[in-house]
């Protein structure tokens, strides 16, 4: 952490037009002030973009229109359970979002999920919550009442 918070401080001193050198495993990596700035920036951002709403899903497309399967299935998992009111972000609109994301998370892959701030897991995850029982209880404590809750108590 402290080596971003001098790379942050450091690219504010230099303006866009500094570059820095770092040896790493052998290789030598330069990125420019502005690009450091901007990661750094972008990091900070989603830290309070997955605060803001209880419910914040990074996936390709929308939900209205998801374009990929996993994505779509993260929105059909969340849609059986009544979970209509989140925060979703089209990772293919911003190639910078797409992979400070992945950073952020550090998990590779697209759609994300994030209850009050903490990631919870892409599409594999999410639907073996909703298998097992855990989603239920993980909207719960979000103060979100499952609708699979009410079909249940109809079909008894």
């Amino acid at each position: 952490m402290n080596s971003l918070i001098r790379s942050t401080a450091w690219c504010l001193r230099s303006g866009p037009v500094g570059c820095l050198a770092r040896q790493a495993g052998g290789r030598v990596w330069l990125a420019s002030a502005r690009l450091l700035c901007a990661a750094a920036d972008l990091q900070k951002d989603l830290g309070e973009i997955v605060k803001k709403d209880k419910v914040v899903v990074f996936m390709k497309g929308t939900p209205a229109q998801p374009m990929c399967g996993f994505s779509n299935a993260v929105v059909q998992i969340l849609r059986m359970h009544g979970v209509d009111d989140y925060a979703a972000y089209n990772v293919l609109e911003d190639q910078d979002l797409r992979q400070g994301v992945k950073v952020f998370s550090n998990w590779p892959t697209i759609p994300q999920v994030y209850f009050n701030g903490e990631f919870v897991g892409g599409c594999d995850i999410l639907l073996q919550m909703h298998q097992n029982g855990d989603l239920v209880e993980e909207l719960k404590k979000l103060g979100i009442h499952s609708a699979l809750q009410d079909t249940e108590k109809e079909s008894k």
